[in-house]
């Protein structure tokens, strides 16, 4: 059933206050290769396994970091 007043008046509803959104980061795709590098070189050698620890650390540091930025920034 449609109503015939095809745009009711919502005078009750408050609006909501402009919310700041943070900026698209590839930080998390960065830690989930970096932790599948590092289960990967847990099942075959060492070197991957290195990486992989790398990668995830480096992309754990940069992502907090970027936290860290926005929130003194607001």
């Amino acid at each position: 059933m449609i109503p015939d007043d095809p745009s009711p008046s919502h005078s009750h509803w408050d609006l909501l206050p402009p919310e700041r959104l943070p900026r698209p980061t590839y930080c998390p795709a960065g830690m989930a290769l970096g932790a599948a590098l590092l289960f990967w070189g847990i099942i075959t050698s060492w070197v991957i396994l290195l990486v992989g620890f790398g990668v995830f650390t480096v992309m754990l540091g940069r992502w907090i970091a970027e936290i860290l930025h926005e929130r003194k920034q607001s």
